[in-house]
């Protein structure tokens, strides 16, 4: 089984003290147990300012058995595809990521609601690449790869 790995997991294995770092490093070690772990260019990026140089970073992914895959021509097209349909949904407001309700903000000076941006568009190639090049992927925010990558198996 090849498992595609999300960056939160990552850095909750990463970064001192993080609530979910031994739940993450748990389930790192058993997706490594069951076949590959890949990841993604943007994980790869997302992963870097952790690190001091590109010699560290590589030593992580290596003693960790990361192995980074380009993203086909087709995962970036799934990807394109899935943040089009996200951008013709969204509305304004913010929605919690674990309960979905929905939060307004507004600005002080005017009044106007603001809709910040929940996801950018390396969220969707992290999930298209896991789509077209795993069989699952390992991650913390499932409900937002659910809606987005219905077909993709969630660890």
């Amino acid at each position: 089984m090849i498992t595609a790995i999300d960056t939160n997991v990552l850095l909750d294995v990463l970064i001192e003290d993080s609530p979910h770092g031994d739940a993450s490093e748990r389930a790192l070690a058993e997706s490594a147990r069951r076949g590959a772990l890949v990841v993604s260019e943007p994980v790869v990026a997302e992963l870097a300012p952790s690190f001091a140089s590109v010699a560290d970073l590589a030593e992580f992914l290596d003693r960790t058995g990361l192995n980074a895959v380009p993203s086909s021509d087709r995962a970036l097209f799934l990807a394109g595809a899935a943040w089009r349909s996200y951008v013709s949904r969204r509305t304004a407001g913010l929605t919690c990521p674990s309960c979905g309700s929905r939060q307004w903000l507004e600005c002080r000076a005017c009044g106007s609601r603001l809709a910040p941006r929940q996801h950018i568009i390396a969220d969707f190639i992290i999930g298209a690449h896991a789509e077209t090049h795993a069989d699952g992927l390992l991650t913390r925010d499932k409900g937002y790869y659910r809606t987005y990558f219905p077909d993709l198996e969630l660890l």
